[in-house]
């Protein structure tokens, strides 16, 4: 258990808490815990539940721009954006869950909408966190175009909490498609779907997702469209000769389809779930590791994985049982990736963080600016 849990309910108070910890002790600020492996300190550390730092500060939806809180609910930006037309571009997983703005940007996670629009990385204009010391700092700011110059803010997206406390964050947005339809093409082998895979992302068509799943029994590929209705008979026809074939899926049923991939409610229970960023001619190599050329499992795995190809293939979602992550993270390191357990158990999971780990020496030298005490936990 954490030595102690502050909650916060003003940037001032964060200020303090931070400066006030007990001396020698590390700090972890954490949302609504929906990603329990990256927010639970570690024994001895103090946990900054910033959820009581809510509520949207600023709003222009003629600017396409929006200011709040870190602790803000996703859902209810969602739900504010929706009223003008508009909504977040990297389709923000675990809304339902209740993640939060802060703890969205901290996890660095996008959904399957990432693909047409890019990631969470992409649409963050500036962001006011605590620092080591106590002090807020501002990064970027609230409009599209900004003052030229490095762009911290964009270090904060996948920061896991390590270099400062998230405290303010502006975002640029989109306006939201006035219809959905996806395309379920059936393959009977990951090749065949790989291949189709290629075709679809080399081609002139505008996608707004392209999962890859892989099963026991060959492989499905989840093509979704956004814009227009009445321009949907047409570009689905044109999909299906892309595709060879495929199931329609619109309104509810597509609608539940993204809602799975996005809530991750395809998850056996009691798996922890591990993100690895890949690229389509790497899934191939990464599916034998995890499952072996034809049937059974490797590097000990109990059983297999359940596995999910997001954005186009560049990203794996890995479910597996927790005492599987020891083989996965050699598994990883094998092939010189990289991994984050996202979900699962925190006492099941010994560390979230799996595989190699790039770009470590510039991540110091920031930390050590911003946090040159290293108050603040490295998941």
């Amino acid at each position: 258990m954490p030595t102690a849990l502050i909650r916060p309910a003003s940037i001032p108070e964060v200020q303090a808490a931070v400066r006030s910890a007990p001396s020698g002790s590390r700090i972890l600020a954490r949302g609504r815990g929906t990603k329990p492996p990256l927010s639970t300190p570690p024994e001895g550390a103090v946990a900054l539940d910033v959820s009581g730092l809510s509520g949207i500060v600023e709003y222009e939806p003629g600017e396409f721009t929006f200011t709040a809180l870190a602790g803000t609910p996703i859902a209810e930006i969602a739900a504010a954006l929706a009223e003008h037309g508009q909504f977040l571009p990297f389709d923000p997983p675990l809304v339902e869950a209740g993640a939060t703005l802060g703890g969205t940007v901290a996890a660095g996670l996008s959904g399957p909408g990432r693909y047409r629009y890019g990631g969470v990385r992409d649409f963050i204009l500036g962001v006011r966190c605590v620092d080591g010391a106590g002090e807020v700092v501002r990064t970027g700011g609230k409009v599209v175009k900004n003052a030229a110059g490095f762009d911290v803010s964009k270090l904060m997206v996948g920061s896991l909490g390590a270099l400062g406390v998230l405290v303010e964050l502006s975002f640029k947005v989109f306006p939201k498609p006035e219809a959905y339809a996806s395309l379920r093409v059936p393959h009977p082998t990951l090749d065949d779907a790989l291949a189709t895979l290629h075709r679809l992302t080399s081609s002139q068509m505008d996608f707004f997702a392209i999962d890859l799943e892989p099963g026991p029994n060959g492989a499905h590929l989840w093509v979704r469209l956004g814009g227009l209705a009445p321009a949907f008979p047409d570009r689905l026809a044109r999909l299906r000769e892309l595709t060879g074939g495929g199931d329609i899926l619109m309104d509810a049923d597509d609608a539940a389809c993204w809602r799975a991939a996005r809530e991750f409610t395809w998850l056996p229970e009691d798996a922890a779930l591990v993100k690895v960023p890949v690229t389509p001619g790497r899934i191939a190599r990464l599916e034998t590791e995890l499952i072996g050329p034809s049937t059974g499992s490797r590097h000990g795995h109990p059983g297999l994985p359940v596995r999910r190809y997001s954005a186009g293939g560049q990203v794996a979602w890995i479910a597996l049982q927790p005492a599987a992550l020891d083989a996965l993270d050699a598994a990883l390191k094998g092939l010189d990736l990289s991994g984050l357990v996202v979900l699962g158990q925190p006492g099941a999971v010994r560390s979230a963080r799996l595989g190699v780990r790039t770009g470590e020496s510039f991540e110091r030298r920031v930390k050590a600016a911003l946090d040159p005490e290293s108050r603040f936990v490295e998941v």
